[in-house]
């Protein structure tokens, strides 16, 4: 079934328009910020939470200014705001909302999922809006979230029913690009595998709620690091956008996440963190600049395999 979803038809439009799968993780680690950023916030707010958060989101947005040419999708982690309290959520509400004022796409990296009325909480947070009196108003307001499928189809189902209302997307962790992921995804249910069932699942949704661009607004989250399960994975779920961790740091490259795209150079999102953010440690020059330039060498560099791979 196809029909107007505009955020996934938008989102694709962006990415043949812009020729860039490149989604940017903003993980901020407190160590890792550049020395100047923190000692300017240290001095103004002392070793506290509020100059670390200041220093996250300084940080953060010379990083999307930095690489808004080559990458117009971000996915901040929650866990690295979380750990410093209410100072640092703010961080993470004020960088969406900084993506979004720069005409960029949020992926919050969320990975909720309960049972059914604490997800709908999570996804109302999150994807929808929240009415006080006569007014309906928006927590964090993400395009897309990661969700965690373990608790079954009752703890998804509200994030669907706010995709739906509110044109929003989902990314169903599939198969995980960490290396202990095969513990639990790779066990048998009968003759399927775990990560199997649950792209079945995935994909029993997408093709409910697929775009006019042939692509469903309910993705699926598969590691780089498993380029043969990648593979089987995209004949499972032709309708869904694949969100890939696992480029860069952990070792995936151009190569290796080739086969989560169709013919059309389509069906995927790439994330590189580390490998961006921190590319100064490495070169020595000026983080934006650096971060451009890792940025724009991953997009050249998967623009190419794909075209190679294409002839």
């Amino acid at each position: 079934m196809r029909g107007e979803n505009m955020l996934i038809d938008h989102l694709n439009a962006r990415i043949i328009k812009e020729k860039s799968p490149i989604v940017v993780g903003l993980d901020p680690r407190w160590d890792l910020i550049p020395e100047a950023i923190k000692h300017e916030n240290l001095k103004a707010y002392g070793e506290t939470f509020k100059a670390v958060a200041e220093s996250i989101l300084h940080f953060n947005k010379g990083i999307i200014d930095a690489v808004m040419e080559s990458a117009f999708v971000f996915k901040p982690q929650i866990a690295f705001y979380e750990q410093y309290g209410i100072e640092g959520i703010e961080a993470y509400y004020k960088t969406c909302q900084y993506v979004k004022e720069v005409g960029g796409i949020v992926i919050g990296d969320i990975k909720r999922g309960d049972i059914g009325s604490t997800s709908e909480a999570y996804a109302i947070a999150h994807l929808g809006e929240t009415t006080i009196g006569n007014r309906s108003l928006k927590a964090f307001d993400s395009d897309f979230v990661t969700i965690n499928p373990y608790l079954g189809s009752d703890c998804i189902a509200p994030f669907l029913n706010q995709c739906q209302t509110h044109d929003k997307g989902v990314f169903v962790l599939v198969k995980t690009s960490n290396p202990s992921s095969g513990e639990l995804q790779d066990l048998f249910v009968g003759n399927t595998r775990i990560y199997e069932r649950i792209a079945d699942w995935v994909h029993g949704w997408s093709i409910k709620t697929t775009g006019n661009s042939g692509y469903s607004s309910v993705g699926a989250v598969v590691g780089a690091t498993y380029p043969e399960e990648l593979k089987r994975l995209r004949e499972k779920m032709p309708n869904s956008i694949f969100l890939v961790p696992g480029y860069g740091a952990q070792g995936g490259g151009a190569k290796d996440v080739v086969e989560a795209f169709d013919s059309n150079g389509l069906g995927a999102l790439i994330n590189n963190s580390r490998g961006i953010l921190y590319a100064y440690r490495k070169t020595g020059e000026n983080y934006q600049i650096a971060a451009k330039k890792a940025a724009n060498e991953m997009k050249a560099s998967i623009v190419l395999e794909l075209e190679r791979v294409a002839k």
